[in-house]
């Protein structure tokens, strides 16, 4: 997918911007707080149908203004065979390119179209505009609880499996529902267990399609993040050690699903802990337990990990993100190579890593890319080799070529 334009109105400090892209290589150049990272999320904003910093639409638009308007053209390869797709709306897709846009208005909810036409539901958008994102706070994957871990397997694979989307959205739906009947019922003294029961039986199915489409999902996308790995880092070996600043800790990275569907019925554990999730007052079985366990070698990354490590680490999850759902192109929901939003990476990594992880961008195997970095001169630099790279400069939200 290539996102020819943008047009930013009043979205956070961009008052206005019209800018035209090149199809590979975009980079925004600017001081920190200037703006760059404000045009990559209205790009994440136009497939997501969100920011990715916020969950509250109001908080996008500019101080002082009442509405606030992203839209983006966006066109597919010319190469992309539609017509072998099984889908309802194949003459459409038929269409080289297509705008989508989003209105936000304080007070009113949020308008999102795509070639001026309502979605019925802001979930049917997700996966037609494939995209990953890396910026700073991706750190928090390894840094918070396991929340954080799930949203990662989510969003890679909400974008390629709408179903898995749909199992999501009704199974946090009766999440919620059963625990605050279990909130509810804490202090009675006969709780009506058909209540739960009945909402248990209905979590059981959307739950096994999400443990079977993760579990599937990490058996395809090992490979991909061991490689990833394995050319940043630049390890022809992966016992070679390169951790200065810990333990002598060979950089094998280890990343492993972990879920309580693995050793046990979902039916019977809801039956089993009923009584000890009355007095919790929230459910203790289920896929929302999920996590990722992340290593080098036998220890943990959080503990062993050196910041180029870690930083190491997540970036190959991420850019591992971008190759597999690029391979899976083919199937209805993602429909080319996704856009990569590459958000102030160079910080706590080595002149190498980022050498080798801006030529392997650039590789065909990756689509168009959107790039910030606060240093022109060494952003011209690492991209000598690419002549049609396109750079803007941004300063007090202005975004200039």
């Amino acid at each position: 997918m290539i996102l020819q334009s943008l047009h930013i109105l009043n979205y956070r400090n961009i008052r206005e911007a019209s800018l035209e892209f090149a199809p590979k290589l975009n980079c925004f150049v600017g001081l920190n707080g200037q703006g760059k990272t404000n045009v990559l999320d209205a790009i994440y904003l136009l497939s997501f149908a969100k920011s990715a910093f916020t969950s509250q639409d109001s908080l996008n638009i500019t101080h002082g203004e009442e509405m606030a308007m992203v839209q983006g053209v966006y066109k597919r390869p010319e190469q992309l065979k539609v017509e072998s797709l099984e889908l309802k709306e194949v003459g459409e897709l038929k269409d080289e390119s297509f705008t989508i846009s989003c209105g936000l208005r304080k007070g009113v909810k949020k308008q999102f179209r795509k070639d001026k036409k309502d979605y019925p539901r802001l979930i049917d958008h997700i996966g037609l505009i494939p995209l990953v994102m890396i910026s700073p706070a991706d750190q928090q994957l390894i840094d918070e609880g396991s929340d954080e871990r799930r949203r990662f397997m989510d969003v890679v694979i909400s974008q390629s499996d709408r179903k898995y989307l749909d199992s999501l959205t009704r199974y946090n739906a009766l999440l919620k529902q059963r625990n605050a009947l279990l909130k509810q019922y804490a202090e009675a003294a006969a709780p009506p267990d058909d209540l739960l029961e009945v909402l248990e039986w209905q979590m059981v199915e959307p739950a096994e399609y999400i443990f079977k489409a993760r579990t599937e999902f990490f058996e395809a996308f090992q490979p991909y993040f061991e490689e990833v790995y394995r050319r940043i880092s630049g390890r022809k070996n992966a016992t070679e050690t390169d951790n200065p600043e810990g333990p002598d800790t060979p950089e094998v990275p280890v990343l492993h699903y972990v879920s309580q569907l693995q050793d046990r019925d979902l039916r019977e554990a809801y039956v089993r802990t009923r009584q000890r999730d009355l007095i919790l007052g929230w459910t203790s079985q289920g896929v929302h337990k999920d996590d990722l366990e992340m290593k080098l070698g036998e220890w943990p990354l959080k503990q062993v990990g050196s910041q180029g490590q870690q930083r190491t680490f997540i970036l190959a999850m991420k850019l591992a993100q971008a190759l597999y759902l690029g391979a899976i192109s083919h199937q209805p929901s993602a429909f080319s190579k996704p856009i990569l939003l590459l958000d102030d990476i160079f910080d706590r990594l080595d002149g190498e890593r980022v050498e080798r992880i801006v030529n392997m961008v650039q590789g065909e195997e990756f689509g168009q890319i959107f790039i910030t970095d606060t240093d022109r001169q060494h952003l011209t630099e690492i991209l000598k080799p690419n002549e049609n790279a396109k750079i803007f400069h941004v300063e007090g939200g202005r975004v200039e070529s």
